[in-house]
């Protein structure tokens, strides 16, 4: 049974036990066998690792002090028939010493001799629940996690796998996250992935856009109200906090709260607890806080609009999502999927020629990765035929003809625009002879964009120094 199996459905767990004493060995099979574990038993090391290679085990149960090979030498060689396996000892022989060489060596936990029914069956269902977790984990990882994605994140630049581990090592924990971004850039599908990857995804996700929430209205929405609290409020609504009780909460343009709000949402930062309009309770909610703003906080706060202790306490982790213009890598597996999900249902999504892709590839896109979605949109319901080609792009897209802002006169007279966009490069690195953040600066690209290009059309800028 593979690891999906196990974490699904009345599994009942497989144990192996492995003691030298026929006495032990009974009364823990004893246990085990009234507490639901499925059991095998082995009187020796070499024993356990004949059934390890045989038989589908969940735990390794073994004494420490044995004939010939000992338990942790038995850990040792288990771990190299299977390294996921949790192996919990048992000796009567214990020690603070010992407990750390055995953990340091790959187990699990760690019992000493005698050891009450209690305790024993403590320790191997907690063990037991860390292992489900982390096959759990796995499961959902290898579902979210593909080449160059994450979730519905996607890129394969550098500072986007950058984001991807950094979510992934986020995730697993409970502290609150800010997440900084331009517009556009997908700071709500990061929150989506933290969410998705952490211990909270079986709980709700509640998003709330504070720039969207009238001001009057945004302390009801955050904490909720009774009845009876203002005019209209003809029933009892939970507030989002508590609508997020048990899982995650987002605050999206979290710079836009008021300061008479931010000042109540730091007491539930702090205190993990909200009061709705009109009542006399307070109520403990238990919620992950993640925010985002595409604002300058610390300038917010210089200027008195934002609270200095609630910024601190929410950005105990902050994750910056970088623009779609300092990673033009990202757009060609950005414009597939966009083409393959706007395409309609039964049909073939349609192709790009190269000449628009490099096009795509050296526009600005201020509005990021929401603005290229919605060209690559536009474009799959007005372009007329197969192949999306330059001229099907909106006139903001659409590449100026015959100069540049910078001053260099761009080739004229039906060239391809990738010779184009090369022409265009060699002319800057000539005119600041292979030094690339001026070549940049006439180009109007910032240096890493530049370097891409670079990199993209095999100049070797060496030949102009």
């Amino acid at each position: 049974m593979n690891t999906a199996d196990r974490i699904r459905g009345d599994y009942k767990p497989r144990l192996l036990v492995v003691d030298d004493e026929a006495t032990q060995r009974e009364m823990l099979e004893s246990i085990l066998l009234r507490a639901g574990y499925a059991v095998s038993i082995a009187t020796d090391g070499p024993g356990a690792l004949d059934i390890l290679g045989r038989e589908s085990i969940d735990l390794l149960l073994s004494d420490q002090k044995m004939a010939g090979m000992d338990g942790l030498e038995l850990l040792s060689e288990s771990k190299k028939i299977r390294p996921d396996l949790p192996v919990v000892l048992m000796t009567a022989f214990g020690s603070v010493s010992a407990a750390v060489d055995a953990i340091k060596r790959g187990a699990s936990d760690y019992l000493t001799k005698p050891f009450e029914r209690d305790e024993l069956l403590h320790v191997l269902e907690k063990t037991l629940h860390q292992r489900r977790i982390e096959a759990e984990l796995c499961a959902l990882r290898g579902a979210l996690r593909g080449p160059g994605r994450l979730g519905d994140l996607i890129g394969r630049s550098d500072s986007m796998l950058e984001l991807f581990s950094t979510i992934e090592r986020v995730a697993a924990t409970n502290a609150s996250v800010l997440i900084l971004g331009e517009s556009g850039t997908g700071k709500e599908l990061v929150a989506r992935a933290i969410h998705a990857l952490s211990p909270r995804r079986h709980g709700a996700f509640v998003a709330i856009n504070c720039a969207a929430v009238p001001r009057e209205l945004m302390e009801s929405e955050f904490f909720g109200y009774e009845k009876g609290a203002f005019t209209g409020a003809d029933r009892v609504h939970p507030g989002r906090f508590e609508q997020a009780d048990g899982g995650t909460i987002f605050l999206d343009e979290v710079g836009a709260m008021s300061l008479e709000v931010q000042a109540k949402l730091l007491r539930v930062v702090q205190e993990r607890e909200v009061q709705r309009l009109g009542g006399r309770i307070a109520r403990n909610v238990d919620v992950r806080i993640l925010s985002a703003t595409c604002e300058d906080l610390p300038k917010n706060i210089d200027e008195k609009t934002f609270r200095e202790d609630l910024y601190y306490r929410l950005n105990v982790v902050s994750i910056v999502v970088p623009p779609l213009r300092d990673r033009p890598e990202d757009i060609p597996p950005l414009v597939e999927r966009f083409l393959e999900s706007s395409a309609p249902p039964g049909s073939k999504p349609r192709r790009i020629s190269s000449a628009l892709l490099a096009r795509l590839e050296s526009y600005s896109w201020p509005g990021n990765v929401r603005e290229l979605r919605n060209c690559i949109e536009r474009l799959s319901v007005l372009a007329q035929g197969d192949e999306l080609c330059p001229d099907d792009l909106p006139p903001a897209v659409a590449a100026p003809c015959g100069s540049s802002s910078s001053g260099i006169p761009l080739p004229a007279g039906g060239v391809q625009l990738v010779t184009l966009e090369r022409d265009f490069i060699l002319q800057a690195l000539r005119r600041t002879r292979g030094s690339l953040a001026p070549a940049a600066r006439l180009l109007g690209l910032t240096y890493k964009t530049l370097q891409y290009r670079i990199r993209k059309h095999g100049i070797d800028r060496d030949e102009f120094c």
